[in-house]
């Protein structure tokens, strides 16, 4: 089998950091819906309260560094893409089409980042 070229390597790559930022979110919307339905009559809710929030907080500390690795891969898979663009290497159409895909996910993922984090 032969090795993965380095567009797959940073197309996979990008693609992991897009699916880390997609759980970010899905783990942010998680405690805040604890907090939310946090039963106040809890005898430890106070201490749960400030968990969660800590939590919250470390979560949302994630983000900005995230977004600059996936600045960072896309910039990569992007010179990738017009390395071997200008190669004009027709055998890998699979691999180019599959990180434009990649690209348009990121794009797309960063820019609902951005305005996330600018609300």
């Amino acid at each position: 089998m032969a090795p993965p070229s380095q567009l797959s390597i940073a197309t996979s790559s990008l693609l992991r950091l897009v699916k880390e930022e997609s759980s970010y979110h899905k783990e942010l919307q998680g405690q805040l819906a604890r907090i939310e339905n946090l039963d106040q009559t809890d005898e430890n809710a106070e201490y749960i309260l400030k968990q969660e929030k800590k939590g919250i907080e470390e979560t949302n500390a994630m983000f900005p560094e995230l977004r600059d690795r996936i600045k960072v891969a896309m910039a990569r898979l992007d010179s990738q893409l017009e390395a071997v663009e200008e190669a004009g290497s027709n055998s890998n159409t699979e691999e180019i089409s599959k990180a434009k895909e990649a690209m348009t996910q990121a794009k797309t993922s960063y820019k609902e980042m951005a305005s996330v984090n600018d609300s």
